[in-house]
């Protein structure tokens, strides 16, 4: 794929490359009723000078998102703050973004990557979660995210609900087929609806979409509906004017290759990828 191609195909996404580019668009997001889940771009870091520039950029955004008094808030992926160096310097790190992030009243998701670092991600979690203001993503097609999901949910986290973006290998517990997996979702929502009161349903598919708003006109339930940014931006606004709380996952920074080649494969999202590049997608 041509590079100039790669980057307009990235723009639809991405905020752009700085962290003010990611502020203002989240401005402009905001005044549609909307809120943002603004993540900086990186993954899979091996060398301590880029995890030390992501949590710094963390705390830097956390900073600003207060300042600027926007309604969002941040993600952080635990390959981008020291994961693959060391558990001992992901947990550190996450703490101190954690820290900074409640006392800016920001709330922080932590995000979920591949299968080999589910564990160490979630036991992380769960051991400062109740000292920290903030959620962890958890993945449909993974066949142990139930049993994860109701050991979150019993321990008092917040949960961000996703079908899933990572590439697996037969063998690394990976449901296989679109149908089960939206099924596997609809499962875990529905354990949601009756066993937590606070969670995000993250998707872009319209049918679970409505399911988990008619559900929740009995559950009351404070419910999220997230969406990535570009790809459905005006039913997230439609959603938003029905009084639903609504959120768009805002990227910003260099690192958009990995990130938007991530998308284009994502399980079930070619339809709505080349929706999203023929029809405007600005709020």
């Amino acid at each position: 794929m041509p590079y100039s191609l790669e980057r307009w195909l990235a723009g639809r996404w991405i905020a752009g490359p700085s962290m003010t580019d990611a502020l203002e668009r989240a401005v402009g997001i905001n005044k549609r009723g909307i809120s943002v889940l603004i993540n900086y771009l990186g993954e899979d870091f091996t060398r301590k000078v880029d995890v030390d520039d992501s949590v710094e950029t963390d705390l830097r955004l956390i900073t600003e998102i207060r300042r600027s008094r926007l309604k969002g808030d941040i993600s952080v992926k635990p390959t981008q703050i020291g994961l693959c160096i060391s558990q001992k310097l992901f947990k550190e790190n996450y703490v101190k973004i954690a820290e900074h992030a409640k006392m800016n009243g920001v709330f922080v998701w932590l995000d979920m990557e591949g299968p080999h670092d589910v564990e160490r991600i979630i036991d992380t979690y769960l051991e400062v979660q109740k000292h920290i203001t903030g959620g962890i993503c958890i993945q449909s097609y993974l066949k142990r995210s139930m049993d994860d999901l109701k050991r979150i949910v019993k321990a008092g986290g917040i949960v961000r609900l996703v079908k899933g973006a990572y590439g697996f290998k037969k063998g690394e517990g990976m449901i296989e087929g679109r149908g089960l997996i939206s099924l596997n979702y609809m499962e875990m929502m529905k354990y949601l609806f009756a066993e937590s009161e606070r969670f995000t349903i993250a998707t872009h598919d319209r049918y679970i979409v409505e399911k988990a708003i008619m559900l929740n006109k009995t559950a009351h339930r404070k419910v999220t509906y997230a969406m990535l940014n570009g790809i459905e931006n005006q039913y997230a606004k439609r959603l938003a004017a029905r009084g639903e709380s609504v959120a768009l996952y805002l990227p910003f920074g260099t690192r958009w290759v990995g990130y938007s080649y991530r998308r284009m494969k994502e399980i079930g999202h070619i339809r709505l990828i080349l929706h999203s590049l023929l029809k405007s997608q600005e709020l």
